[in-house]
């Protein structure tokens, strides 16, 4: 047995689902994803990594810029789908549209409803500095994150974790709760339960501009900020390389012992100063450049003891 599903997913978090789906034996009956963007250095229009999944295993594909017009919630009332399955789709899914599926709509959050409803769970639980986190399948209501919660699993957050490397092993955790929860769904046995309003948070979409390190903060503060902008947006601070300023991005750091003014290298490991210890990046990148170990780094970019970062 299988169900007919309508699968809605843009992004490379969202292509470990829909693998586990079709290796499941699900007929996806069409898969929505947002339009082509323009990416990399040509800024050509490339399809979203799970348009290149539907693609590759032959699949129906739509990707309409919005679904808020009468036409388009026609097209997917009229697929007849048993239910619908949303990984960081992207757009809004309107009332008729969520109403259309025999079954329901189902969403994978990538955090332990109610905390970090929103567009960036993953980086805030890091940069909170939380020790665990985990996937949601939430039966999918009007508001933002706050459906019924059907499955969990949780997931510490192990030191020094980047973001990055959180959203990879979450992605493959949420791809076997969605199989497990369809099958439930399928022998009518998921039950889903009201989420509470105690502990809820918001993870708000990710601003560059928050991506300048503020070493005035404890070195605590200060690595989980660097972790949880790695690798996207990169959080960054203005080093002096060659007689000129660059931004230069960590990617990953290490606290040590040290104490100096919040900014100063006080070493000739690139030992920099927080207002209460001190961080080491390990890993860092060069505007334009690619990602390199701090050795690499400090071969061609050496900072003296004393100087105070931007």
């Amino acid at each position: 047995m299988s169900l007919k599903l309508v699968f809605m997913g843009t992004p490379d978090f969202a292509t470990p689902v829909l693998a586990s789906l079709i290796e499941a034996g699900h007929e996806i009956a069409v898969v929505y994803s947002q339009p082509r963007r323009q990416a990399g250095r040509g800024m050509a229009a490339r399809p979203s990594p799970v348009a290149r999944l539907a693609m590759h295993n032959g699949l129906r594909l739509l990707t309409p810029a919005s679904l808020k017009e009468t036409e388009e919630q026609a097209r997917f009332a009229a697929l007849s789908a048993d239910a619908a399955v949303v990984v960081a789709y992207g757009l809004i899914l309107p009332k008729p549209v969520l109403a259309a599926p025999r079954l329901g709509c189902f969403n994978l959050h990538a955090s332990l409803l109610p905390r970090w409803r929103g567009a960036a769970p993953i980086q805030r639980a890091i940069m909170a500095g939380d020790t665990e986190t985990g996937v949601t399948v939430m039966r999918m209501a009007e508001g933002l994150d706050t459906g019924p919660i059907c499955l969990t699993e949780n997931l510490p957050i192990a030191p020094a974790m980047t973001a990055g490397e959180l959203h990879d092993i979450l992605s493959q955790l949420g791809a076997r709760l969605m199989v497990e929860a369809l099958a439930r769904l399928e022998a009518g046995t998921l039950t889903c339960r009201p989420q509470g309003e105690e502990g809820v948070t918001y993870a708000a979409k990710i601003d560059k501009a928050e991506a300048h390190i503020d070493f005035a903060r404890p070195a605590g503060h200060v690595l989980n900020h660097i972790h949880g902008l790695s690798p996207w947006p990169g959080a960054w601070a203005e080093m002096p390389v060659g007689g000129q300023p660059l931004r230069i991005k960590i990617l990953k750091a290490e606290a040590v012992n040290g104490h100096g003014r919040a900014a100063e290298v006080l070493d000739t490991r690139l030992t920099i100063a927080c207002s209460d210890g001190a961080v080491r990046p390990l890993v860092v990148q060069r505007e334009g450049r690619a990602a390199m170990p701090l050795d690499d780094f400090l071969r061609g970019a050496r900072l003296e003891p004393g100087t105070v970062l931007a």
